[in-house]
């Protein structure tokens, strides 16, 4: 069925109407206090709460009754910038747009209505704790962490186009199931890492010596001497640019070519063997091995690799870590597997330590210590360096739990703050150059996956769907075309939502936005408009399910107005509302 929503509004003032129904939850208006910047657009994020029975702002709990110290140190740690910086925090958030931002940026989705009624009906004053716990550790969110979670990994270590590329190496499906398997256990981050920097195998699910963590690498160590392995370990894990290192010193920081080239020497004895499909040259699969290398001069005793300089002349490299630690020259696999003492090294660095702290502040606050996340060069000071050295050494005290991590970031006091600027935090802008000092929770828009997850869960098709791999196969034909539709020439990850005309066209009329809507006997919209439920909570139902508050007068206004103007048919008029509100700002922008 194809929707007009323009059609929609018989004997009213129908644009008028259209744009207001749309526009009044996030109303592109500035205003001295209640005005955050997104992508250079003002959007306005209103004071409502979920009913009137929770209106208010959520209770302040002290951090130390949560028994967590890492809570406490954070919160110190953000004031003590606050105060030097003369800034004022925003007003915390309110339950509703709590419960909202924590379900998005740990699970990937939006909560349901049930989800959010229970925590916003709860009194309990370590509701929040309890909360983060269950969906950090209860067995009926592993599914939907480790999905998330494994998104996010699989887009950091082979991209959002990793296996998707014309005779690839990569499995895209075998990177997946690693991760998800690991997710799902709570693996040590310093494990996976040591796993994903030395495995061996072979990258299919099925194939004989299937081992999925070595998709992160197979496609980088056959191509230019491993040039590309060697950067993207560096910068992933260790947080160090080195990329440009390859040809000349850097300008800025300490890492200079020769550094680039023994670092490189650790991949030396690797490779990516392929193995094709019967009678045809596509690659059906990839082995990961390591062999003896001879070096560039035929010297397996002491395998040297040669690098050009800028002037001209040759340089020798043998593998040195980034902290001057060498390994034994030779290219032997039986005396030196270079790639495992690589990933001895990378596990001990406080690099390590420091970078996943730095990453995972970056994906719950919106912006990390350092900007890049993944440059620590000297040129690069980050802006709260006690809490990120804090934060690093925390980690690895608790043996590099990412679910701990997590906890302490989501129930520190700057995540739980207003979205709302203040006049007395107006200056804290970092997309004007500033370094962020976090008086307020900063806009941020969702990432093409959390839409999908959350469409389905406002609608409630969640509930009907298939197996696991029949769930990822439907979304991964959705974010395919998302990908066509927003992809780069330089084919960077388009995760986020701008506003652009094909991306309001495709939320407009798009299938998936079609279904949410469908007034089609057993669907979402058709179950509520039948139900006993009387319209005015119908209406606060749609806005629950949606935006995790309940509608303002405003919008209850003219929801009624539109409920007329449809002449009792009910579930045309709540299609009509249902559409506006999932094609607001609100709803795409993680607030």
């Amino acid at each position: 069925m194809t929707r007009s929503f323009w059609g929609g509004f018989a004997g009213l003032a129908t644009s008028a109407l259209a744009v207001a129904l749309a526009g009044l939850a996030f109303a592109q208006e500035a205003t001295d206090d209640a005005v955050s910047s997104v992508n250079g657009s003002a959007a306005r994020v209103p004071a409502a709460t979920v009913s009137g029975a929770t209106a208010g702002r959520s209770q302040e709990v002290d951090p130390r009754a949560f028994g967590l110290p890492q809570v406490q140190r954070i919160n110190e740690e953000i004031r003590r910038v606050w105060t030097d910086s003369g800034l004022v925090a925003s007003t915390p958030a309110t339950d509703g747009e709590w419960c909202r931002r924590v379900y998005l940026d740990i699970l990937g989705r939006i909560p349901s209505v049930q989800e959010l009624r229970e925590f916003v009906g709860s009194r309990e004053p370590d509701k929040k704790l309890k909360l983060v716990t269950k969906l950090l550790y209860d067995d009926a969110h592993v599914e939907d962490y480790a999905r998330n979670w494994t998104t996010i990994w699989t887009n950091i270590l082979i991209g959002r186009n990793g296996g998707l590329e014309d005779r690839t190496l990569t499995s895209r499906e075998g990177m997946q199931k690693y991760l998800r398997d690991s997710f799902a256990r709570n693996k040590p981050y310093d494990q996976m890492v040591y796993e994903l920097i030395t495995a061996t195998g072979t990258t299919a699910p099925g194939s004989e010596k299937f081992n999925g963590a070595t998709n992160f690498l197979a496609m980088k160590v056959n191509e230019e001497k491993a040039t590309q392995a060697t950067a993207m370990t560096a910068k992933i894990f260790l947080g160090l640019q080195v990329q440009c290192t390859q040809c000349h010193n850097h300008p800025f920081n300490e890492w200079k070519q020769q550094k680039f080239w023994e670092f490189n020497a650790f991949f030396r004895q690797t490779r990516a063997l392929r193995t094709f499909v019967p009678g045809t040259r596509d690659v059906e699969s990839a082995e990961l091995v390591n062999e003896d290398t001879a070096g560039e001069d035929g010297n397996a005793s002491e395998a040297i690799l040669f690098y050009e300089l800028r002037n001209g002349l040759l340089q020798a490299a043998f593998p040195v870590f980034v902290d001057g630690t060498e390994i034994s020259k030779s290219g032997y696999v039986s005396e030196c597997d270079r790639r495992t003492e690589l990933g001895k090294l990378v596990i001990q660095s406080p690099y390590l330590d420091k970078t996943i702290a730095n990453r995972m502040w970056q994906h719950f606050l919106g912006y990390g210590f350092t900007k890049p996340i993944d440059d620590f060069g000297t040129h690069n000071a980050p802006s709260h360096p006690a809490l990120l050295d804090y934060l690093g050494g925390e980690v690895r005290k608790n043996s590099f739990n990412l679910k701990e991590l997590i906890r302490w970031i989501v129930l520190s006091e700057p995540y739980s703050l207003s979205s709302k600027v203040i006049r007395g935090n107006a200056a804290d802008d970092p997309l004007l150059g500033e370094s962020p000092k976090f008086t307020h929770f900063y806009l941020r828009q969702m990432r093409a996956e959390e839409l999908y997850e959350s469409l389905l869960v406002a609608t409630q098709a969640h509930k009907t769907r298939g197996s696991y791999e029949e769930q990822e196969k439907a979304k991964a034909d959705w974010l395919r075309q998302f990908t066509i539709a927003f992809g780069t020439d330089e084919g960077d990850e388009a995760t986020t939502f701008n506003g652009t005309i094909p991306q309001a066209l495709m939320m407009m009329n798009g299938d998936l936005v079609k279904d949410a809507i469908s007034i089609e006997r057993g669907s979402f919209l058709q179950t509520i408009a039948v139900s006993k439920l009387k319209a005015p909570e119908k209406i606060d139902y749609l806005f629950q399910a949606a935006v995790a508050r309940s509608p303002s007068s405003d919008e209850v206004a003219i929801a009624n107005k539109l409920l007329a103007a449809r002449q009792g048919d009910v579930p045309a008029a709540l299609q009509d509302i249902f559409w506006a509100v999932l094609n607001s700002n609100e709803f795409i922008i993680q607030h």
